[in-house]
């Protein structure tokens, strides 16, 4: 037989249910963040789709990238190489690359920056780029996270932000505790490990900071707090609100302050007799010589074809060179649409190159034929594939100016390449393209 429920039963058990409810909604709001956690564990790359169109097509064009290894252990050593040019038609919005820093863009410091190098110059500093010239650089990156991440080569433009070149997957094995960064220093000094330097006096003052900074809240949090001290403001009596012992602790704490940050000063001087301020100045590097345009483009017209997901380009190509040349490669965005019937062009991608920034349907040139040293001939370029949508690269539809930009590589019957910069206005279809041609 149940028992009735009395008013005082219901009313004491409503913290139970409350309590019930409440691990009810923690536990979904559990699941949801692993459900968040599984997705960005999941999706460790990429996030250079993110910028615009504009950003990725008209300011830096990166090619020649080669990645050391594709496997390394904690410590190992990865040398990222390859070239970038500034673009010509760089966007009017954004600060042209006055000031530069050569970096990586990966998640988070999963490696570290041992040396970096523009035309074999050793850049620790900013530097100024060429719009319209090219650079050559080396990064060497040591290993210092296991896991699998996608690494890039980076600039951070002064005003623009970080603009990242392809990136490539790079596993890293072992334990990050086996990580060292050896270092010897300009007085003969050797650092064992230059991620772990210091760290004792860091936390041991750290430590001391906090421990004063919580004494001085709870000398206050010992005594009634906000309402009693309201009243008395109100009532007149401010002489309550501040004791002779209170102007006793402050000035012994203003004193020892004062004497700790002079203490450390002349501790740390006297322990580092040898130090150098940070170093605010900028390195001068000269781009690569400047070779002779071998091939003149224009852009006659061009258009985005929406549905389709094709980006067609028809342009007057003239040759300035002593050579038949052949269209074998049009690069943007750090896509490679690569004209499969040109076999110095697939021969110029490397087998362990990214597959997933090589779109497979490539580039189909309609007129293909070689064109002649000093001839003048139009070509259509079709760079048809979903990689536009995946990349978020069809954006550029909504782009103020609704420009484009890339490079255009051709070869001549000795492999050997020549590159031009393409760059105009395209202009968006809805409609199947092929009939404005």
């Amino acid at each position: 037989m149940m028992k009735n429920s009395t008013p005082s039963d219901r009313t004491n058990s409503k913290p139970w249910s409350i309590l019930i409810a409440g691990m009810k909604a923690a536990t979904v709001a559990l699941s949801l963040a692993a459900g968040v956690v599984g997705l960005a564990s999941s999706a460790q790359a990429h996030g250079e789709r993110n910028q615009e169109p504009f950003l990725r097509m008209r300011t830096l064009h990166w090619y020649d990238l080669k990645w050391s290894a594709s496997k390394l252990k904690v410590n190992d050593e990865l040398v990222v190489t390859g070239r970038v040019r500034a673009f010509e038609d760089w966007p009017n919005n954004l600060p042209h690359p006055m000031s530069v820093f050569l970096s990586t863009a990966g998640p988070g410091s999963v490696m570290a920056k041992k040396e970096s190098y523009v035309n074999e110059m050793p850049v620790l500093q900013s530097f100024g780029m060429v719009n319209g010239r090219e650079y050559e650089f080396k990064l060497v990156l040591q290993a210092r996270y296991p896991g699998r991440y996608h690494i890039h080569p980076s600039l951070l433009v002064n005003g623009a932000g970080p603009l990242a070149g392809p990136g490539s997957w790079v596993e890293v094995s072992g334990s990050v505790d086996d990580f060292v960064y050896p270092l010897k220093t300009l007085t003969g000094e050797t650092i064992p490990n230059l991620a772990t330097y210091g760290m004792g006096t860091v936390l041991a003052w750290q430590g001391l900071w906090g421990f004063i900074a919580l004494a001085w809240m709870l000398w206050w949090l010992r005594r009634p707090l906000l309402m009693p001290r309201h009243l008395a403001l109100l009532r007149g009596r401010e002489d309550l609100l501040i004791t002779k012992a209170d102007k006793v602790v402050a000035g012994v704490i203003a004193v020892g302050t004062i004497a700790l940050v002079y203490g450390g000063a002349h501790w740390a001087e006297k322990k580092y007799p040898m130090t150098l301020p940070l170093q605010g100045g900028r390195a001068v590097v000269d781009p690569l010589p400047e070779a002779a345009r071998s091939v003149d483009v224009k852009v006659v017209r061009a258009v985005y074809d929406v549905p389709g997901r094709s980006m067609r380009m028809t342009l007057e190509l003239k040759n300035n060179s002593d050579n038949v040349l052949t269209v074998g490669e049009f690069t943007t965005a750090n896509l490679r649409f690569v004209n499969k019937a040109n076999s110095a062009a697939m021969a110029a991608v490397p087998a362990d190159y990214p597959s997933d920034i090589v779109p497979r349907s490539g580039l189909v040139v309609e007129g293909d034929k070689p064109l002649a040293p000093g001839e003048t001939a139009r070509v259509t370029l079709d760079a048809t594939d979903a990689i536009w949508e995946l990349e978020r690269l069809s954006a550029l539809i909504t782009d103020p100016d609704n420009r484009f930009g890339g490079l255009l590589f051709l070869y001549d019957d000795k492999g050997t390449r020549h590159i031009s910069p393409v760059y105009g206005a395209i202009v968006p279809h809805f409609t199947d393209a092929n009939s404005h041609f």
